[in-house]
């Protein structure tokens, strides 16, 4: 059966659970503050309630601060506004130049971004250094996140993962508006012999070839083409550019779906329709032109979106990928609410985060283009979503927890995930990317409930 809409909720109706979570939210931040070293690199994801490092790729310190900066935004409280200008000052110059990874749009965005945007608001004094320092950051972010590009056979390309030039990650449709904010901030990369680079063909390119490659449209690609479904990583020849497989690193299979890739699919792609309504059809013609570029983007939205709710608990938390082997011990699970503390397998409460804001982007984007009746279907179920989210099992009440949402799963192929005692399947832990996103779709749907100005990753330009 799938989720079950609630067609009657309202971000208003949501306001004391919302209040709740931020009140929750902001004594786990100053917990982590309280107790976190940084000589022990940056905080990942929680063991027996406290947050614990992993050394893969530094992906997740931009959520750490950012979740502070967060935290003022939506209850003004200084002292964690504090937290974030400082530390993003002290901690995050060398994510700024990173040249080995894929997640400029996760940490820099995080930070420098939504700091930067509450400048423009008027919600911190407008001091012309400080904003210029943000401007700068996220002009480099942006230069250096399109620096890593792999072109393909058929034209354009991709910004390749942390595996190598070969690698096209599904995640990375969300990095591209590190890309978007260092573009209309007025930037350009500036390649070989002084020759520049635009910075928005190289966010579109790498969102057609994420779209062509990465989303499954049900067009008989191959024997597992099913509409909606993802691929974690698309792999390259490199010797001649040519698409080889699918391949998963987080995932059960390349043939089955990693959730919280799918979610990253609803939300990069919802977001970059949203950006597109700020480029001008001038920017937008020499790239394909404005029509052609949204109708790529919302395939792409519409169909991992769809996939999603059909493959979700009826209360819309996912299992951690669709293929999961143990699935079918649970029978049919999908008509009911999802259970974090079965037998068999996870379920992923980040990825419902990720894609619950997605699916509220999706639908008011829809709506805002006449398309009334479908716009309210994903908007409702991206409330319904947050609403689950919200309260237990997943909302982490324990403030000797230092998560804010609970059962979330990072890495299950490899074994990362702590499994308590008296359990067989990782549960009752938090992510940093979880927690962050829990925490900027609450602030999303929290302004949509006080009519306050829509939460957009762009809001900083002005």
């Amino acid at each position: 059966m799938a989720i079950k809409i609630d067609t009657k909720l309202t971000p208003g109706k949501m306001v004391p659970a919302l209040e709740r979570m931020f009140d929750l939210s902001g004594k786990k931040i100053l917990s982590i503050e309280k107790t976190w070293k940084s000589t022990q690199g940056t905080p990942v994801f929680t063991v027996r309630g406290k947050y614990a490092t992993r050394g893969w790729t530094e992906w997740t310190q931009g959520f750490q601060f950012g979740s502070a900066v967060l935290q003022y935004d939506a209850t003004n409280q200084k002292s964690f506004l504090k937290i974030g200008r400082t530390q993003t000052v002290q901690r995050m110059a060398t994510h700024v130049s990173h040249i080995g990874v894929h997640d400029h749009g996760f940490n820099n965005v995080s930070t420098y971004g939504n700091l930067l945007r509450l400048i423009r608001e008027n919600r911190i004094v407008n001091n012309e250094f400080e904003r210029n320092f943000y401007e700068l950051a996220l002009k480099v972010s942006g230069a250096v996140q399109a620096s890593r590009w792999t072109p393909i056979a058929k034209g354009g390309g991709f910004v390749h993962s942390f595996n190598g030039p070969h690698s096209l990650f599904i995640d990375t449709i969300r990095s591209m508006r590190a890309l978007g904010l260092a573009h209309r901030l007025g930037h350009v990369l500036m390649a070989e012999n002084d020759q520049p680079v635009s910075l928005l063909q190289r966010l579109i390119e790498h969102a057609q070839s994420t779209a062509d490659y990465g989303v499954y449209y049900g067009e008989g690609r191959d024997f597992y083409d099913i509409r909606g479904r993802t691929a974690h990583e698309s792999i390259f020849n490199l010797k001649d550019g040519n698409y080889r497989c699918p391949n998963s690193q987080q995932g059960y299979s390349p043939f089955s779906t990693w959730t919280r890739g799918l979610a990253w699919a609803i939300c990069g792609y919802a977001e970059q329709l949203e950006f597109l309504k700020i480029i001008s059809d001038k920017e937008l013609r020499p790239l394909g032109g404005r029509k052609s570029i949204e109708a790529m983007m919302l395939k792409a939205a519409t169909a991992s979106s769809d996939f999603y709710l059909a493959n979700t608990c009826a209360d819309g938390i996912p299992m951690w990928d669709t293929g999961a082997p143990n699935l079918h011990r649970l029978g049919e699970y999908l008509d009911h609410a999802s259970d974090p503390y079965n037998d068999w397998e996870p379920v992923d409460s980040s990825a419902a985060a990720i894609a619950a804001q997605g699916l509220v982007r999706l639908g008011k984007y829809l709506q805002s283009k006449g398309k009334k009746s479908e716009g309210k279907r994903y908007y409702q179920a991206g409330l319904t979503v947050t609403s689950s989210l919200l309260e237990e099992p997943y909302i982490s009440t324990n403030e000797k927890h230092q998560g804010l949402l609970l059962h979330s799963v990072y890495h299950r192929p490899n074994g990362w995930d702590h499994i308590p005692r008296g359990e067989k399947i990782p549960c009752g832990e938090s992510s940093m990317w979880g927690d962050y996103h829990l925490r900027e779709l609450a602030l999303l749907v929290h302004r949509l409930a006080n009519k306050k100005p829509y939460l957009t990753f762009f809001g900083c330009l002005g």
